[in-house]
Parts: structure tokens; sequence; C-alpha cells
């Protein structure tokens, strides 16, 4: 039961706040002459790239469309726990540190060199609602959207999840709704007890409790007892996976949770806008970005608090200096869909599905391209790469190209 405060405490905030000033004091106005090229445009030589965003395939681990070779990275999650490659999924949040990016015509490549994964809560639901394929979890509200991958042990996917269901979800926070957009949806057996993640408000240090979204939390039980605490902070809460007491969940632990942002000469990262100022000056998923100097291929009109947008840069001193702002909407998320490369693990010719890279593809839909062979060439340790989109329940890749011995 303890706080730590090492990575985000108030002080280092209050130094990445002063570095942003700096920075945004330093730039000047919009446009200039900083260079647009995106992560991993040929003939890169920038020795460093940071990445942040969903987990979009594997074959290494693909994020914000680089492939990231993670054979040699140092792989942790939430708590600092050293882990093992084979724990990333599809649809994980990730932060990448990696060596530079290149292109030699097959698409943007990297090796990283440390990635950390974490999700947002795992808790029990406490409410479904089918209509609006939204879930209520440790009071969070959750929206579960075509682009939301769902577990494949929830058979049926978002059917299977019922009142009572205990799952662990990754995703992305709406600063304007509060809501959750899941991005991953697993089922959990809550071990270690349950958690969430969000930024302190309505801090009471007589009472001991704030509250992350709508959830009352009580630190009274933590021990030493927190004393670095402030609202807007971004902490990871473990909590008592037993009744609230007093209509407050009751914490044993809080950790500091705020992103670590490396320094980079490539970054790019993708998600919700958290904090915003204005076009030049927001937050990306806690993420401070200084955009004076960027430029908005799809305009600047939609960059509200919420929005979903890519950035692509440089960081430094804990913030991206931004090249390039893209704002995206939902069906340009969803037509981007996922990648898979590898050898195939497993075949079901009569369901015409096979896994690849632990996650099944199905591919029998009449619409898939078949790109250097054909779908009796399928077998157990064929190599190909499966693009696609989410099956109708989230929990498979519906195969829109397989392409062979890539």
């Amino acid at each position: 039961m303890r706080l730590h405060v090492t990575a985000s405490s108030p002080a280092r905030q209050w130094i990445q706040l002063v570095a942003a000033a700096t920075l945004l004091a330093g730039c000047g106005g919009g446009g200039g002459d900083a260079a647009t090229s995106p992560v991993g445009a040929s003939g890169s030589s920038s020795g460093s790239s940071f990445s942040a965003g969903t987990i979009a395939g594997f074959g290494s681990v693909i994020v914000n469309g680089v492939r990231f070779d993670d054979s040699k990275a140092k792989v942790s999650d939430d708590d600092g726990g050293a882990a093992d490659s084979s724990a990333l999924r599809l649809g994980m949040q990730v932060e990448i540190h990696g060596g530079a990016v290149s292109d030699d015509g097959s698409g943007a490549r990297a090796e990283a060199k440390e990635i950390r994964f974490g999700s947002e809560l795992v808790g029990t639901v406490s409410a479904v609602d089918a209509a609006t394929r939204s879930l209520v979890v440790l009071g969070q509200t959750v929206l579960v959207l075509d682009t939301t991958v769902i577990d494949n042990r929830l058979v049926g996917g978002f059917a299977a999840i019922t009142v009572g269901s205990v799952l662990e979800v990754h995703g992305t926070r709406d600063a304007s709704t509060g809501a959750i957009t899941a991005t991953r949806i697993e089922p959990s057996a809550a071990a270690a007890g349950f958690k969430l993640r969000g930024a302190i408000a309505a801090l009471d240090s007589t009472a001991k409790t704030f509250t992350i979204g709508s959830t009352l939390i009580s630190y009274a039980s933590v021990t030493p007892p927190p004393t670095a605490l402030a609202n807007g902070m971004i902490v990871r809460v473990r909590l008592q996976s037993s009744a609230p007491v007093a209509g407050a969940m009751v914490a044993t632990r809080i950790d500091a949770a705020a992103p670590r942002v490396d320094d980079a000469n490539e970054a790019e990262i993708e998600g919700a806008v958290t904090a915003f100022t204005s076009s030049a000056s927001f937050s990306v998923n806690g993420i401070a970005v200084d955009a004076s100097k960027a430029t908005f291929p799809n305009g600047t009109a939609g960059l509200v608090l919420g929005a979903q947008v890519e950035v692509r840069g440089t960081s430094s001193s804990g913030v991206v200096a931004a090249t390039t702002v893209k704002v995206e909407n939902h069906a340009e998320r969803q037509a981007e869909g996922f990648e898979l490369h590898g050898a195939i693990a497993a075949l079901d010719a009569g369901a015409k599905t096979f896994v690849l890279r632990g996650v099944t593809v199905a591919y029998g839909s009449g619409t898939v391209d078949f790109r250097k062979g054909t779908a009796a060439q399928l077998a157990v340790g064929v190599q190909l790469e499966a693009r696609g989109t989410l099956s109708a329940d989230g929990t498979m890749l519906q195969a829109k190209r397989i392409t062979f011995g890539d």
C-alpha cells in the first residue's frame, strides 16, 4: 500500500509544463519550415523514435503504422514488472521507445528498445446496454465500437458480457464525457484486485477521498499515507474487489501513471485529446503537444476536447513538438484495420479460419483478395500476411487481403 511519484510527481509535472511553455514561446506562430515527413519516411537517419498508441498488428509489434522488431525489447507492464512480448495483444495501448525508423519500400520499420503496456481498468460490470453497446465498470462508462478487440475467451463477443463479469479494459478516455472508448476487452480473474486509471478530481485531504470519473475512492487505508496527491494528477489505483464502504471504493495502492514520453528524433502519438488550450497547445492521452509549427492536413475545425487525433513530430522533455496533426474520424480508424505477419499455427478448412500470431483469422468471405497464392495453399507453417477488420463480434480478424510469402 504505497504511492509512487517518481515517474510523475507534481514537481516533474511542473517541470514538464514549464518545458512546454518554453517550447511554445520559442516556436512562435504556426506554419514554419518544420519537416512534415511522417514517421517512417524513406531515407530517415534519425537515431531514436517514440510511439504511443494502439497495437494494430503483429509480425513485430505494429503501432501507428510502424513495425517494431520486439525481439530484443524490454517489455514491462503498468506496475513496472518485467513481462514477455507474448503478453502483448491486439488492441492494447502501448508506449514504445525505439531506434531509427526506416522504410525499405515494404513499410516503416524500427527496433523496439522498450515497450510499456497497461490497461485503463479492471473491475466488475454493473450494467450492460446492448442498444448503445456500452458498459458500466467500476462506475466508468465503457464504449464498445466495431474497432474494439474482444478476447476470444468471451465467446460471442459483446453478447457474452453480462452484469457480474470481471473485465480488463484497454482504451482511451474522452475528457469531454469521461467515457472510456475500449480498444480491447478481455476477461480477468482480478487476482490482484481491481484497478482504475485516470485523473484525480474532487480531492478531499480531510476525508481522504477523491474521484476518478464518477467513482468515489477512499485512500484512508493506503500506508504510508500519500502526501503528493493533487487534482488533475493521473494515477493508477489498486482497489479492494469487495463492495464499496460508505459509498467509496477502498484503495490499497496508488501509483503515478502519467505517460512517460521518451526524447526522440521521430515521435508519433495517436489517441484522444485530453486537454485543449488551442490548436497550438493541447494534450493527447495526457501527453503535451506543441503544435505551433504543425500542419493540419484536414484542418483544425475538428480539433476539440475528446477528438481522436494522430500527431507526428519530435519529442523532448515530455513534450511532442508536432510537425503534422491529423484529426481522425471513426470511419477512417475502422478502415485502417489490423495486420498480421507470420506462419499459420492452426487451420480449420471447414470453418475457413486459421490462427496467426495468436489471432483467429476468418477467410470465408468471397471478397478476400488473395495475392501470390490461393485459399487452397493455406496450410500450417505457411508464411503470409493477413489484413482486415474485426468480425461482427470483435473476436476475430475478417481478412480482406491475404498475401503469401510475406
